[in-house]
């Protein structure tokens, strides 16, 4: 959506289209994963069809997925933008998709890649080079839902009617997430990767992550750039980074070199795992998808993984996608109208670009409403997503049910407050989008009862989720409304069905 709106019209990206003169609409999205190992891109098209007061999503074609690029490191161990730059360029031409074409799109950074000094420099520079996207610089807690969703696992856990595992092993950490109902119901991240250490063809270190070292350490083996890494040696290496993961896929918290390898809490599930998945670089080797080595310990780490697999117990499946889990396909793009009761002040808040949504449990259907409830949910819900530190605004997506009371509002508008206090305190507006009629009572609280010194916009007559990212337009002299244009992340909804049984049974036996 460009910033100029004509009319109430509210245009593509660099199209000239808009958003309700036509039934039926066909967009571009790409998705871009840069991560410490590999980086790629998916195009896709989407179709949208016109209902009511929004645009929903019948049909999305992937149309074109890049090669797998190695992610390039310059000598001084930042990501190499050129190269990075030059790719991209590349498989735009080879995909017959001419930047400004791009309606949408989501540039996901992930694992090692984030931490690298110009990481967010990068992402900003991709994010403006490939059409109207979100950047999302993915945490440790983040990445972890991500794969968990992009493999199918959370999709999985319906199907299996019992708790699941994702496990998405890359080149510098592993994230592990437990699923159930459909929901990521727990996580966790540990410093174990394929690429922790990096060999040439002469097998000589020409990288060396820190985890890599300490592993090494503990090993007796002295890992230092230039030194060579024997296959004896990387079959020990992966055997200690397999043991080290595997602590952490129950709940424990590994330790190498005298320091710890998780980079979130332990696991808290205890209960039984109906079945495991892999996804991630290193997935590639377990399923056999991939047999060349690339210059690190995959193939050595893949299949110390499978020798533990065949006496941890549940049932080795495949994903519904391995090394492309994190970022499936790109946004999806629709557009809703938010009703008419609604707040904003100051009108100069709006417009807002790419704002990440969360969709906290909040208890809003008894007669009272506890403030410290709501607080805690928030909270959660940002740490869940890394947006805990509050350098972004947020918008919550407020189910409000019952009635509309003063002490009710009171409560509620107080818990949203004290949870967000770290976005507030940077300043940022408080954003809720509800699915009721409250948008305008809400405001109105914060504003007059509250003395709220913060933007305020509050919006109704939406349904949103986790994962969603929205554009909240001007208000619409025409109408009193305004156009939220929503851009989500794609993920399986369907993992499991039609699959067949008894190929996975062999799989988990081979």
């Amino acid at each position: 959506m460009n910033d100029d709106e004509a009319g109430g019209r509210v245009f593509f990206s660099s199209t000239g289209r808009t958003f309700g003169e036509e039934d039926e609409l066909c967009v571009l999205s790409v998705g871009v994963d840069i991560g410490s190992s590999t980086s790629h891109l998916v195009f896709s098209r989407i179709m949208l069809e016109r209902l009511d007061s929004r645009y929903v999503v019948t049909e999305r074609e992937s149309f074109y997925q890049s090669d797998i690029l190695l992610t390039p490191y310059s000598a001084d161990g930042e990501i190499d933008a050129a190269a990075l730059g030059a790719f991209i360029a590349r498989q735009y031409k080879d995909a017959k998709i001419d930047p400004d074409e791009i309606d949408t799109g989501a540039l996901i950074l992930t694992g090692v890649a984030v931490r690298r000094r110009n990481a967010r420099r990068i992402g900003e520079l991709f994010a403006a080079q490939t059409g109207k996207m979100v950047a999302v610089s993915a945490g440790d807690s983040l990445e972890t839902v991500m794969a968990a969703y992009g493999s199918g696992a959370a999709a999985r856990s319906i199907r299996a009617a019992a708790p699941v595992m994702n496990v998405d092993v890359g080149g510098g950490t592993s994230k592990i997430a437990v699923c159930a109902d459909g929901k990521v119901s727990d996580v966790t991240a540990v410093d174990v990767g394929a690429r922790l250490v990096v060999i040439d063809g002469n097998r000589r270190i020409v990288r060396l992550e820190e985890a890599g070292r300490r592993f090494g350490a503990e090993l007796g083996l002295k890992l230092e750039p230039g030194a060579v890494l024997s296959e004896p040696d990387a079959q020990k290496l992966a055997g200690r980074m397999a043991d080290a993961l595997f602590e952490a896929m129950n709940g424990d918290a590994p330790r190498a070199g005298g320091s710890g390898l998780l980079r979130l809490d332990p696991l808290g599930f205890r209960g039984a795992i109906a079945d495991v998945s892999f996804s991630g670089g290193v997935s590639e080797y377990i399923y056999g998808g991939e047999a060349k080595a690339f210059g690190d310990i995959g193939p050595q780490l893949a299949a110390a993984l499978r020798t533990r697999l065949k006496d941890w117990g549940p049932q080795l499946v495949r994903p519904e996608a391995r090394i492309r889990a994190t970022v499936i396909g790109a946004s999806q793009y629709t557009m809703q109208v938010s009703g008419s009761t609604i707040f904003v002040a100051p009108m100069e808040t709006l417009p807002l670009r790419n704002v990440p949504v969360i969709a906290p449990a909040l208890a809003l259907d008894g007669e009272a409403i506890d403030s410290a409830a709501i607080a805690s949910a928030i909270k959660a819900a940002l740490k869940r997503l890394d947006l805990g530190d509050g350098r972004s605004p947020v918008a919550i997506f407020i189910p409000w049910r019952g009635s509309a009371t003063f002490r009710r509002l009171d409560d509620f508008c107080k818990g949203v407050a004290a949870g967000l206090d770290a976005v507030l305190a940077k300043g940022h507006p408080i954003v809720l989008a509800g699915d009721g009629d409250v948008g305008g009572l809400i405001g109105i609280h914060y504003c007059e009862e509250m003395k709220f010194q913060n933007p305020i916009v509050s919006i109704d007559g939406l349904e949103l989720k986790e994962f969603d990212y929205i554009d909240i337009g001007a208000i619409l002299d025409t109408s009193g409304a305004v156009p939220v244009v929503i851009k989500s992340l794609i993920f399986p909804t369907s993992a499991g069905v039609g699959k067949d049984w008894e190929a996975e049974r062999a799989l988990s036996s081979a």
